[in-house]
């Protein structure tokens, strides 16, 4: 039984109301979870921060019902001019396979923040505004957190677990002790969004620098298109009156030199976003409606554990680094997904005991590899990547993120297609009876939790009791379909939804010989290959996730 919002204990307290913490609060509220929280602003903030959407996020906003809202009011994000000293240099398209669902799209931090707002309140949740978290503690049973309220009263709350969503200078980072180890960026830039009268591709970003006779950068400008007429989000270095006097202006208290996000009392003016323009622009255009601006600083930094005990950390209270790719909140978000699955079922007492330290083996590797790509972009540019230029844009899209390091990965065998830890494809061409037109696979997907799909060509023998032992190690938190080849004869599997491979998109993305049984994750993650299905091969993932029955 969920309690009451009002009641000063509350299953999980979440700290940090950015689109990370909102995830976290969205997804654990849509599993029932009694979940509060809280923001030390009074309101959201009106900038255009992290803009790029990553298709894999769409993917994650597909799966917890909100990415319709998002298409609606994001703009296509197509690709990217690159100019040297006024010359084209070349073009970078944002192309991914056939079968990925969603493409790259921007859209300003504040409406992706209003846009998961609204989905929580559809669970009956709001943010607590101007109520920040200034002390906490854990014990065996739960976390005891002191607060401050909107009134400047004093509350405890009392709750299960705790999650710090509180940026770059997290206090649930620093009240754990955690690390938070890395570097600064000499540089400093400033952001504006502004209209430009250009005639630029739409859809595109711009990235156009000077080189001096060295070969070194000294200027820059990088765009990125945002909704609206000729609106975009302009990234340039600072001009000598907007520089700073000394590092130690940027030191925060306490010590923890991280230079990192916007900074007040140092706004850039029209003037010199049109100076840059004047500059480097690749032709004549006049810069207009500055909505806001500011100097942005960057830091690359990871911490050393994405937790302890009942407390965790998410976003950029875990790792930050340059905007490069448009990868932090996009990351961030990911993190949250990651960590509400598993927190529900710990609140449900259906999680195995090594379930919730999985979000630090998991997303670790992951944060520490995009702050290392990250770094390495800002400084070469994404082209100087040495990969096919399909693996970096699959990369850059997130979609290549997985876990089959994972303690929760189940074994497998060295073979084609996708394996245990990675992400779960889409594919279309899935047919019913009942249905005149083609579904995908996202589609069967979507509002469940965890799904055994089986995938059958021939004879498979009866399923019943495999499907039955599988649901009762996963606490009957389980669905269960098949996937027939086209021509294939249904099985015995207790009267499961069956869909048709009409097309052969199933078999060909995960290169299925003969009957296969796969577990699909809530994060939509395989957790366990079979072929042909086993339930020992089935077990030793479902058996790490779930409390025995």
């Amino acid at each position: 039984m969920v309690r009451s919002e009002r009641d000063h204990r509350v299953d999980v307290l979440v700290v940090g109301a950015g689109p990370v913490g909102l995830t976290v609060a969205g997804e654990l509220r849509r599993r029932g979870v009694g979940c509060r929280v809280v923001d030390r602003l009074g309101a959201r903030l009106p900038y255009a921060k992290a803009v790029g959407v990553q298709p894999r996020t769409l993917e994650v906003w597909d799966r917890m019902g909100l990415v319709r809202a998002a298409l609606e009011a994001a703009v296509p994000m197509r690709g990217q001019l690159l100019y040297v000293n006024g010359a084209e240099r070349g073009r970078i398209d944002l192309r991914l396979p056939p079968e990925v669902p969603y493409t790259f799209a921007a859209l300003p931090q504040y409406e992706t923040e209003r846009l998961l707002e609204e989905h929580l309140a559809r669970f009956g949740t709001r943010i607590e505004r101007g109520v920040e978290l200034v002390s906490f503690t854990q014990d065996a049973d739960g976390v005891t957190s002191q607060v401050t309220t909107a009134q400047g009263g004093q509350e405890e709350i009392r709750s299960r677990y705790l999650v710090g969503c509180d940026g770059a200078h997290s206090l649930v980072r620093k009240t754990l002790g955690l690390t938070f180890e890395g570097d600064a960026f000499p540089e400093e830039y400033m952001l504006g969004d502004v209209e430009v009268d250009w005639d630029l591709p739409y859809g595109y970003g711009l990235r156009a620098t000077h080189v001096d006779e060295g070969g070194a950068v000294d200027d820059v400008l990088v765009c990125i298109p945002l909704p609206g007429r000729c609106r975009y989000r302009m990234s340039m270095l600072v001009p000598p009156e907007l520089s700073a006097a000394s590092a130690a202006q940027n030191r925060p208290e306490g010590g923890e030199r991280i230079a990192h996000g916007l900074e007040g009392g140092r706004v850039p003016g029209l003037p010199h976003i049109q100076a840059v323009l004047d500059r480097l622009s690749p032709q004549p255009t006049t810069a207009s409606t500055l909505r806001w601006s500011s100097v942005f600083r960057i830091s690359h930094r990871l911490v050393n554990r994405y937790g302890e005990g009942r407390v965790f950390v998410a976003g950029d209270a875990a790792h930050i680094h340059p905007p490069t790719g448009a990868q932090g909140m996009n990351t961030g978000i990911q993190d949250a997904w990651n960590l509400a699955w598993k927190l529900a079922l710990a609140v449900e007492g259906a999680a195995g005991p090594a379930l919730t330290a999985s979000y630090d083996a998991e997303r670790r590797p992951v944060g520490e590899e995009v702050v290392g790509r990250t770094v390495r972009h800002a400084r070469q540019g994404i082209e100087a990547d040495q990969e096919d230029p399909g693996t970096v844009m699959l990369r850059e899209a997130q979609l290549l993120v997985g876990y089959r390091d994972s303690p929760l990965t189940g074994p497998s065998a060295d073979t084609p297609g996708p394996r245990p830890g990675d992400r779960a494809p889409d594919c279309t061409g899935l047919t019913t009876e009942l249905a005149t037109f083609p579904m995908r696979l996202y589609d069967v997907l979507r509002d469940r939790e965890y799904v055994l799909l089986f995938y059958v060509d021939g004879e498979a023998g009866d399923l019943t009791q495999l499907v039955a032992a599988a649901q009762n190690m996963a606490r009957d938190r389980l669905d269960a379909c098949l996937v027939l080849a086209d021509g294939a004869t249904e099985p015995d599997g207790g009267h499961l939804p069956v869909y048709r491979d009409s097309q052969g998109e199933f078999a060909r993305l995960y290169a299925v010989d003969g009957p296969t049984a796969f577990v699909v994750r809530p994060d939509g993650h395989l957790g366990a290959r079979s072929s042909p299905p086993y339930l020992a091969a089935l077990s030793a993932h479902l058996s790490a996730v779930f409390t025995t029955p």
